[in-house]
């Protein structure tokens, strides 16, 4: 059973969508208000909303409204979660690759064998 498997699956959900993706991009450099973040989109705000509610479901935003202007930031651990369990795959496939690479590189056997038996 995945440690943070709901999480994850929320996280790789709200990640899907490219203009999601453009939003996190945008937050991971600094805080902005939702208005600056929905000038370069080709959407509604509305549209925008409802994009930012879904990565905050996900965990990868928090918004706090000061006033009449509410603004976001990247929340870094939902990011760290998504970063280890990627670690772990890219870990467990780049040994799998190394031991492949060891057995492709090694001196075939079966064809020493051949040789020394013609």
């Amino acid at each position: 059973m995945l440690k943070h498997g709901d999480t994850l699956d929320r996280i790789f959900q709200a990640l899907a969508d490219p203009a999601r993706r453009s939003i996190v991009e945008r937050l991971t450099r600094r805080p902005l208000s939702v208005t600056e973040l929905a000038q370069p989109l080709p959407m509604s705000m509305p549209a925008v909303f409802q994009h930012l509610q879904v990565l905050e479901g996900a965990g990868l935003v928090r918004s706090e409204k000061v006033g009449r202007v509410r603004t976001c930031r990247i929340e870094p651990d939902a990011l760290r979660v998504a970063e280890g369990w990627l670690g772990a795959r890219r870990t467990t496939w780049e040994q799998r690759l190394d031991r492949l690479g060891d057995v492709l590189t090694q001196p075939d056997s079966m064809t020493a064998e051949r040789k020394h038996d013609d």
